[in-house]
């Protein structure tokens, strides 16, 4: 049986030709995870030459998010407490974050971006959204939209295996 794309329209699709289908998907997506990490790299070392990109991870989601406890910044990106603890202090020690007594929980700290730390985030994202214009900028709208209605859709389906929701899937991403 052949593995073809090329089925009939309104044919059912064979289990070789789904399993095909599904290892090209994988292949893709692995490729295009290597290089938006790659572009991290280079993201977060612009902030600071010598921050890891998980670091820059980190002062994205402060940004989006606002002030924000250590507890749920680690339940967002899905990493422990003391991984996140660790990038945190680096972070502090660069004069980007600063951390704060939860005013609901005394006991808990709240981590927000400094005037610093949001103008560099400021300046790294713009950079990003050009990277993004520079790759895409020459795509069709139509093709632009659908890219997004499908990685929406596929980040949906791993929100169901219990990961974090977005709170704005539907707008820009920094």
């Amino acid at each position: 049986m052949s593995n073809s794309p090329d089925a009939l329209p309104g044919s059912t699709p064979t289990e070789d030709t789904v399993d095909s289908a599904l290892q090209n998907v994988e292949h893709q997506i692995s490729l295009f995870w290597r290089r938006a990490r790659a572009i991290s790299n280079q993201l977060s070392r612009e902030v600071h030459p010598d921050m890891e990109p998980a670091a820059y991870g980190l002062l994205s989601v402060i940004r989006k998010e606002g002030t924000i406890r250590l507890t749920d910044l680690a339940i967002n990106i899905g990493v422990g407490k003391p991984s996140v603890s660790r990038q945190i202090a680096f972070l502090e020690g660069l004069g980007l974050v600063s951390k704060e007594a939860d005013p609901l929980d005394g006991r808990a700290q709240a981590i927000r971006l400094t005037p610093k730390g949001e103008e560099k985030m400021h300046e790294v994202q713009d950079a990003r959204r050009q990277v993004f214009r520079e790759r895409l900028g020459e795509w069709p709208l139509d093709d632009l939209q659908e890219l997004a209605r499908y990685m929406a859709k596929l980040n949906a389906t791993y929100e169901r295996d219990g990961f974090p929701q977005d709170s704005d899937s539907e707008g820009p991403q920094a």
